[in-house]
């Protein structure tokens, strides 16, 4: 069943190649419809604009880890793994951003992983983020 009133955004995950990013903090998405400049010398001194293409981002924050707590396997995505599945190989791959819950909305399209980064703050906990960029059509459909 469709989440009722305002979402948690913890429900929200990113998901790459249909695997969950792991330890995300934060997650946001981005659509943009950018216009084209139709002024011209009898616009009076006003732009005049049209439609123009679109495009969509997707970034992430999460926690800097490499093996879970106990030395084992992470169920997820680290930033290490994203890095060496998609930056090092310049690969496309299907970015879903989604609760995952039944007659909820996602958003989903082809994209590129498009940079990574990492914090390591003194006495403090290291975290990462990245940033995805959709190639083509974003889809909107219920879960």
């Amino acid at each position: 069943m469709a989440t009722n009133n305002v979402i948690n955004g913890t429900k929200f995950g990113v998901y790459a190649a249909g695997t969950k990013i792991a330890y995300a903090t934060s997650a946001s998405i981005s659509m943009n419809h950018n216009l084209r400049d139709t002024s011209t010398k009898d616009s009076g001194g006003w732009r005049d604009q049209l439609e123009g293409q679109r495009d969509w981002e997707v970034s992430v924050e999460g926690m800097l880890i490499f093996v879970d707590g106990s030395g084992g396997a992470i169920a997820g995505l680290t930033m290490d793994e994203l890095y060496s599945t998609y930056i090092a190989t310049r690969t496309e791959f299907t970015l879903k951003f989604s609760t995952d819950v039944s007659g909820d909305y996602e958003w989903s399209g082809q994209a590129f992983l498009t940079s990574l980064s990492a914090d390591t703050p003194n006495e403090d906990s290291s975290t990462w983020s990245g940033s995805f960029s959709g190639s083509g059509v974003l889809t909107q459909a219920a879960v």
